[in-house]
């Protein structure tokens, strides 16, 4: 039986201030099914309410000083560090991510505000280009700077229920774009935290509003035209669905991969192979598979292969699984026990059709255990959607052209990882590899958050890194200068 809890009800900011609805909805652990905190859902006249103040205050927003945004953006930054330990714990019990890789979370989070008020001290700055390059530009000097294309509609999922609504909130606020953020049903405490330390600064009221609005009522603020710009992570449905149903609006959308690590002839020694097969199972269990860059499928040559998937199996094997709030726990369970079926649904399907089952395979409760398969075949589920689970294929290849033909044998492009030494074939993987980000040496699974992070084919449009999101909320505005003595 889940334990029981008395849980506080948490109230959600509307533009700035603390408010209730008139429903709630519990949040449970992964875990053990405990009541963890009880959230007040919005009315439809308290969503109304945000986004009217968003759209009134967005030209005022877009004008205020640099440094009153990033003065803001660094108190997050500095509250975050101070508060660490109970919001790691707050994200494991929601999510049921374990404690290290929970305070890693809060770790980027704090990066990513940080990040956001030195980007908010030099974005903008303009650019001058004399057009005196042609007669009729004699006595012009073009000023060309970016400005917010209006609200923003964030959209967070619950496997980073802390950093990924701070991909969302920090670059707006640093470009003067207000913003509406929705963090994911199963997982809005994290993001109303962040609330708290928002409203400690003196941002203006209706710059921001963290909204847990239930998702079968997300269709109306999606279709909201006062919200022109919509930022999405999550699912390739979901997400192409909002871009279907507002083609006129500009969407980011960080979606789904099935992320390879690709192991090359030129990386044989044991060394080698023990550092692939350590990160490799390290990244394919880790926040329990739920990452849009974990490790699903190895792709490995005929020259190393029969060395390294027992060194991966017994890698994987090593993970410690059990509870999220103890230090020694590597793997936790999934977000729920329905996404733990699914996964052993579909490993079930591999294994029916001819794969392997080299280790893991077992489902308890919300948990799955760290699974290794080979010889999977092409057309099952395992091998064609994202898995966002602790499973990993391995697949033998022969050649560099095969291992990355392999690896672009997929809808997915987000992120690939090589294994090589060899300069010449990481510029070659660089071109070949239809993907968002090739990492040299290690998983696909490293993501700095300051870098350009987004996908190709069906991984989404649009990229994330604090100064790239800025970039995808405003646009460029040209004011011409006449008769000037250049």
């Amino acid at each position: 039986m889940p334990k029981e809890n008395v849980a506080v009800t948490h109230a959600f900011w509307l533009a700035g201030r603390q408010v209730s609805g008139e429903d709630s909805f519990d949040v449970t652990s992964p875990w053990d099914g405990r009541v963890v905190g009880k959230v007040s859902a919005p009315t439809d006249a308290q969503i109304e309410e945000a986004v009217a103040a968003a759209y009134a205050v967005r030209e005022d927003f877009a004008a205020t000083p640099a440094h009153v945004r990033a003065a803001a953006l660094d108190h997050v930054s500095r509250r975050l560090v101070e508060r660490t330990e109970e919001i790691a714990r707050l994200i494991s019990a929601e999510n049921g991510k374990p404690m290290k890789w929970a305070r890693g979370e809060v770790g980027r989070a704090v990066s990513v505000f940080r990040f956001a008020a030195e980007e908010a001290r030099r974005f903008n700055g303009g650019e001058a280009q004399r057009l005196d390059t042609d007669l009729g530009g004699q006595g012009r000097l073009a000023l060309t700077r970016r400005f917010p294309k209006g609200v923003v509609l964030g959209i967070a999922p619950f496997n980073f229920p802390l950093n990924l609504c701070a991909h969302k909130i920090a670059p707006a606020l640093a470009a003067g774009a207000p913003i509406i953020l929705k963090p994911a049903p199963a997982t809005p405490l994290s993001g109303l935290v962040i609330g708290e330390l928002l409203a400690e600064t003196e941002l203006p009221a209706g710059s921001w509003s963290i909204l847990p609005v239930p998702n079968d009522r997300m269709p109306a603020l999606v279709q909201d035209p006062r919200l022109p710009v919509i930022s999405f992570t999550g699912s390739e449905k979901v997400g192409y669905a909002i871009m279907d149903s507002v083609p006129r609006k500009h969407c980011t959308l960080e979606l789904g991969g099935n992320g390879a690590a690709v192991v090359l002839g030129d990386y044989a020694s044991d060394a080698d192979l023990d550092w692939a097969a350590t990160r490799i199972a390290t990244f394919s269990n880790y926040q329990g598979g739920q990452s849009c860059i974990s490790v699903q499928r190895v792709i490995a040559d005929a020259s190393v292969y029969d060395r390294l998937v027992p060194r991966i199996v017994a890698a994987v094997e090593a993970q410690v699984t059990g509870d999220p709030s103890d230090d020694a726990t590597d793997v936790g369970p999934l977000v729920s026990e329905d996404a733990a079926k699914r996964v052993e649904t579909w490993v079930d399907e591999a294994v029916a059709a001819g794969a392997a089952l080299l280790t893991g395979g077992k489902r308890d409760g919300a948990s799955y255990a760290p699974t290794v398969l080979t010889d999977v075949p092409a057309d099952v589920t395992l091998s064609c959607e994202e898995v966002f689970g602790p499973v990993l294929t391995v697949q033998k290849v022969d050649g560099e052209a095969a291992a990355f033909a392999a690896a672009n044998d997929s809808k997915y492009g987000l992120q690939a990882g090589v294994f090589t030494h060899d300069l010449q074939t990481a510029f070659r993987a660089h071109r070949a590899l239809e993907v968002g980000g090739v990492v040299i040496g290690d998983v696909p699974s490293y993501r700095a958050d300051q870098m350009p992070y987004g996908g190709a084919k069906q991984s989404g449009v649009g990229r994330e890194g604090v100064k790239f999101a800025m970039d995808d909320y405003t646009y460029e505005r040209v004011m011409v200068l006449t008769g000037l003595a250049l």
